[in-house]
This record gives C-alpha cells, sequence and structure tokens, in this order.
C-alpha cells in the first residue's frame, strides 16, 4: 500500500478527518491534503515526523508497514493520561451508557 494511502486510513481509524487530524497536529490542512494527495516522498521530513508521532507510529514503521509487512507493530510505549483523554474524547460518543458506566466503574476501582 502505497504510504499517503496507509496514513489516510490510519488518520480515519483513529476518527479524525483530514481537517481535525492537522488541527491535532498543528500543520496547515492544506499541507496534509498535499501529502495525500500527492505522496509522501515530496513532503518535508518535519511534517512527515509530525505526523506519524501523532499516529503512534515511526516513520521507521510506516516504510515497513506499506512494503508488505501486514501486521502492525506493538506501540513503542504505554499511552499515557492524555492520549487515553483524547481517545475517549473523539470516542466517547459512540460509547452506549452501559460502556460510559463501566469505564467509570473501571476507573473508580483504580488505586
Amino acid at each position: 500500500m502505497e504510504k499517503a494511502k496507509f496514513l489516510e486510513t490510519l488518520i480515519k481509524e483513529r476518527g479524525y478527518n483530514l481537517k481535525s487530524f492537522a488541527a491535532e497536529c498543528g500543520i496547515p490542512y492544506t499541507t496534509l491534503y498535499g501529502i495525500i494527495k500527492n505522496g509522501v516522498g515530496k513532503a518535508g521530513v518535519d511534517n512527515i515526523l509530525t505526523i506519524c508521532h501523532h499516529l503512534g507510529i515511526t516513520v521507521e514503521e510506516l516504510d515497513t508497514l506499506t512494503t508488505g509487512t501486514t501486521t502492525r507493530p506493538e506501540p513503542a510505549e504505554e499511552p499515557g493520561f492524555h492520549d487515553i483523554e483524547n481517545l475517549i474524547a473523539r470516542n466517547g460518543k459512540h460509547l452506549s451508557s452501559e460502556e460510559k458506566l463501566r469505564l467509570i466503574q473501571l476507573l473508580s476501582e483504580l488505586k
């Protein structure tokens, strides 16, 4: 799979559209759009590093994942509070009331 298409897929899997992901990364939407439509090869290194960082992958993993490897690597580190907070903020609206209550219960049991 081509790198730009793979990045677009990861962005969408994480609940973003291109505009919201660009804002999350702090890069102009037009820059991200250009990378997705024209390919990664002509993009600035800093932009690709930023995009990969916000997707939780390295540039090396991007290369490996788009050249035939079918499995995704394990995250390099455990997600932190802000990662979990962002995930819940983006995807919490899709949870049922029971699932939300279960999350609250699990959090209240942590010591």
